[in-house]
């Protein structure tokens, strides 16, 4: 990406030391991946043209790792401030114990800078990193061509043009291919390696071996628009801006949700200011112009903040107002905050890998807040926004009724038996109900051998859990919530029945991840009582809620289990009622587009994987977490969505149907995208 572009971006997923492609002196192994040795992927001289933040950067790790750098600028004043910027960073390591000063002198001795470009004329590679402007890199290829000796490699760092079309200017196109560096490069481990289809083999390891031997993660990508990170970073982070402009939640629901529910390290609001508006309108635009898909059509209100001048931290206003330009950190309050410090809680981020265990739909998700709730007008039906329905305020909620007793309602009757409500948990069979008091006790058990738990409370709450086969004992309960089979069928007979044994007042909510709750509402006489509340898998551990009113839904159900969750100890996040709610809206076209990748041959699963957690600092990679979600939930979601939006982008891959139907589900069959040893 260009230098505004690459300002900050992905600076949330910081990596020092994250390389899994070997040391120096580093040779190429069958499938371009680097291995300790000696052999002939050695570089004696690197040049870089252009020395921005980027170049600057690049040129800095490469001198560090032991090469002899020539770094070119296009003119005095530009080198006198590349010079600052790599003083500046060298100071910083060495404050922070990071670089020696005889380090520092010797790295110091191995670069050469200058402006004139003959200097690269016998560099083994050269690294060009100067603005995203086509026109710039096309003619800079062009002269570099005819200065470089035949062998010379010829790499660019764009992050969002086409390497093929660069590569298509000079009389060397085998000998051209794409060197994607993130932003601080000295810090950030990963580096896209990217081929086009006529990108010499023999180059392209030794660049990938190069990588390896700095200290750095290569993945390899075709050239597409976007390579793997941005081609899967900005889709994501695109849909969530139309959410936030279609009011489908607020700016802090979607940021806390993403971060709780998926254990993203920032929000994607939150990212998008520190990456640049402008940058990431830039980058979504270039990635249309490439694919016309709509899913890469900047949103207009992305737009609309770009042409108003807020174009995030480095402005000190984009979706969120900071207390200066290039602020670090989100601000405690800002306009429209209605919950102060929704964003950036220490210790928010959910447990990696704790999305979700196989087989229950939908793990990760978040929604819920006290914002806006449906009511009902006095004598007519319920319309959003309109205060009455269930009284308009939260009731105090004393005892708890949870149906079901899988996972998840297991998980949901400890979390609130802990927090000191009393819980009626009702299976369907006596044995079920002695079994899923029996798990209870166990969890409870585990928690004190763990330190986590003390032996009073372990038994308060054992004290508080009480098991039933009879449903009508749920009905003094303030709080019926239901924890069944993914089923919209079995769902509105349940909630029929319910409706029949809960008390006048009490407030009815399903867990369901991706179903109507509208659907749910409207099988009983009180669908002003009915809402959704949607936690996340492992109840124990995930902090995250969805609060989902629907149409129909009062004020007082809202505020009633948004309440609860806070009680709980969880962080609510509300949405509309619609399909996938925050969080699996988000992740599962993400999921998607991974599975698309894979299949069009643009990457590996292990390099898509890798691209992700060292990029972007997930927990896991798409392919990972879909084989721990399981592919047979991940296709229903995907489904569900498409179903729902009919948007183009939405419909599942063949692969992953190809995939659920050889019953390659994932963890829990023991083969998936990869494979698992036998649980």
């Amino acid at each position: 990406m260009g230098e505004e572009a690459r300002r900050g971006t992905h600076a949330h997923g910081r990596s020092e030391n994250a390389s899994r492609t070997g040391g120096e002196g580093a040779t190429v192994s069958p499938g371009g991946r680097a291995a300790a040795g000696d052999g002939s992927a050695r570089w004696r001289r690197v040049g870089v043209v252009g020395l921005g933040t980027m170049g600057a950067g690049i040129a800095e790790v490469l001198a560090g790792s032991g090469l002899d750098v020539v770094g070119v600028e296009r003119d005095t004043d530009a080198l006198r401030r590349a010079r600052g910027r790599i003083e500046h960073s060298l100071d910083r390591a060495a404050r922070h114990g990071r670089l020696a000063d005889a380090a520092r002198g010797e790295l110091l001795g191995r670069l050469s800078l200058g402006t004139e470009l003959a200097a690269v004329s016998d560099c083994d590679l050269v690294i060009e990193a100067i603005d995203e402007r086509l026109d710039a890199k096309t003619a800079l290829f062009a002269r570099l061509d005819e200065v470089c000796l035949p062998a010379t490699v010829l790499a660019t760092n764009t992050s969002s043009l086409s390497v093929t079309e660069l590569a298509a200017g000079t009389g060397r196109s085998a000998r051209v291919l794409g060197m994607h560096w993130f932003n601080p490069a000295p810090v950030m481990g990963l580096v896209e390696v990217v081929r086009t289809v006529v990108t010499d083999a023999d180059a392209l390891a030794a660049v990938v071996s190069l990588v390896g031997a700095v200290g750095k993660t290569a993945v390899v990508a075709a050239d597409r628009a976007g390579f793997i990170v941005n081609a899967l970073l900005f889709g994501y982070l695109n849909n969530a801006v139309r959410m936030v402009e279609a009011r489908f939640a607020t700016r802090e629901d979607v940021d806390a949700a993403m971060r709780l529910g998926c254990g993203h390290p920032m929000g994607p609001l939150a990212l998008l200011d520190l990456i640049g508006l402008d940058a990431a309108h830039a980058i979504l635009a270039s990635m249309y112009d490439q694919t016309r898909d709509h899913l890469h059509a900047p949103a207009p209100l992305l737009g609309q903040l770009v042409a108003a001048g807020l174009l995030g931290r480095k402005t000190g206003r984009g979706f969120y107002t900071y207390p200066a330009t290039d602020a670090p950190d989100v601000p405690p309050e800002g306009p429209g905050r209605k919950d102060p410090g929704a964003v950036g809680e220490p210790g928010a981020v959910g447990e990696p890998g704790a999305v979700g265990e196989s087989g229950a739909v939908g793990e990760p998700g978040g929604g819920g807040g006290a914002g806006t709730a449906a009511a009902r007008t006095p004598g007519g039906p319920a319309t959003p926004g309109e205060a009455g329905a269930v009284g308009g305020a939260a009731v105090r909620v004393r005892s708890v009724g949870i149906v079901g007793s899988g996972t998840m309602a297991r998980g949901i009757a400890e979390v609130l038996a802990r927090s000191g409500h009393d819980v009626i948990l009702r299976a369907r069979r006596p044995d079920a109900a002695d079994a899923a008091h029996d798990r209870v006790a166990a969890s409870l058990a585990a928690a004190v051998a763990k330190g986590r738990l003390s032996d009073d409370d372990r038994d308060a709450a054992l004290g508080r859990l009480r098991v039933t086969t009879d449903l009508g004992e749920l009905g003094g309960c303030d709080v019926l919530l239901e924890a069944v089979v993914e089923d919209l069928a079995v769902k509105r007979e349940l909630f029929t029945d319910l409706d029949k044994v809960a008390r006048p007042g009490a407030v009815l909510a399903t867990t369901t991840s991706c179903l109507p709750v509208v659907e749910c509402a409207t099988a009983t006489r009180r669908p002003e009582a009915v809402v959704g509340m949607h936690w996340f898998n492992p109840a124990q551990v995930m902090r995250l809620v969805e609060v989902v009113p629907t149409v129909l839904t009062g004020a007082g159900a809202t505020a009633t289990v948004t309440a609860l969750a806070r009680a709980a100890g969880r962080h609510p996040v509300q949405c509309a009622d619609r399909a996938g709610f925050i969080v699996n809206a988000l992740l599962f076209p993400y999921l998607n587009d991974a599975v698309k990748m894979l299949q069009a041959n643009y990457a590996t699963i292990e390099d898509i994987d890798t691209a992700m957690t060292v990029g972007c600092g997930h927990p896991m990679g798409p392919f990972a977490l879909a084989d721990v979600v399981g592919l047979d939930v991940t296709l229903a979601i995907t489904r569900s969505l498409y179903e729902q939006f009919r948007e183009p982008g939405y419909a599942p891959a063949p692969l992953l149907e190809h995939l659920v139907r050889a019953r390659f589900l994932g963890r829990k069959t023991g083969r998936g995208f990869h494979a698992h040893a036998p649980r």
